[in-house]
């Protein structure tokens, strides 16, 4: 990276423009609630650097004119020639840094480790893991992340619904176009048959109390080995897993219309209604009866 000592920090990786100063942020979007995906889009001036261990999930997609950058990834360097609507996919947990000598415009989309393992898991694929990537031309993805940054620079006005319908494709398609297929079981992981007969059973029994003995009958395990298997596999606990499939149901109801806020919390398993809105509080940022279209 050169001798520049960099200080500031965005989003968990360090940047900074030629002359050592931060760049111009000019879109930083975190909306209510834990939707564990974040965009900022930064104009570096004169030249670019960036570096660090990422504790998230960051997609860097350029939105100018070309620029060449000299990047590293996991140990594999690479010169290159960036082009406008390309990405950088930086997982997790690697080392990543780039410098450029010219001036660039990136679009910054940090995703949590735990909202990507769950989109994972609900596609029966758990384990996956994000490819990194120095450079791609994603056109889906690219639209995508135009779509969230601008809800973002408007103040997400189009409300929570229109970001969580946003968000949900774009961790849907990087699951589909940018995450491992393994092709047999993971050892100390969940099997995909496994995750799907529980995530099933809990679909058919949402309005129900389930407990983690019950959910690691169906997966034919003893509730420790099941716990420890499913928090490695999914990313979050077997509870906090019902309580977000629970959400999203009580979201799809919402979205219907046809229930009262009391009715939707007993069809979706909530205590009652006072719970479902402190789920819906932590999570969307909003009370459920915001949720309605």
């Amino acid at each position: 990276m050169g001798s520049l000592d960099i200080d500031h920090s965005i989003g968990g990786f360090r940047v900074a423009q030629a002359d050592g100063t931060p760049p111009a942020v000019t879109i930083d979007g975190d909306p209510p609630g834990k939707s564990g995906i974040h965009v900022r889009r930064l104009r570096f001036a004169g030249g670019a650097h960036y570096r660090g261990e990422l504790p998230q999930h960051v997609f860097f997609l350029q939105l100018d004119t070309p620029a060449r950058l000299n990047c590293q990834l996991a140990g594999r360097q690479m010169d290159h020639v960036v082009l406008a609507g390309s990405a950088t996919i930086c997982p997790a947990g690697i080392d990543a840094s780039a410098e450029s000598s010219q001036g660039l415009e990136v679009l910054a989309i940090t995703i949590s480790r735990e909202r990507l393992a769950l989109a994972a898991a609900q596609a029966y694929r758990p384990g996956a893991n994000l490819v990194e990537c120095f450079s791609i031309y994603d056109v889906a993805l690219d639209g995508i992340a135009q779509m969230l940054a601008s809800e973002a620079s408007f103040g997400f006005g189009n409300g929570p619904l229109y970001w969580s319908s946003v968000a949900d494709a774009l961790v849907e398609h990087i699951v589909e176009q940018h995450m491992t297929r393994p092709a047999a079981a993971i050892r100390g992981m969940l099997t995909p048959a496994a995750l799907l007969r529980v995530t099933e059973f809990i679909h058919a029994n949402i309005n129900q109390p389930l407990e983690v003995e019950t959910l690691a009958g169906v997966a034919a395990q003893s509730r420790f080995h099941f716990s420890r298997v499913f928090a490695r596999s999914v990313g979050v606990s077997p509870h906090r897993y019902v309580m977000q499939l629970r959400l999203q149901r009580a979201r799809d109801l919402l979205r219907d219309g046809r229930k009262t806020l009391s009715e939707v919390a007993y069809a979706t398993g909530f205590v009652d209604q006072s719970h479902l809105t402190r789920w819906s509080q932590k999570i969307y940022g909003v009370p459920p009866g915001r949720l309605r279209r």
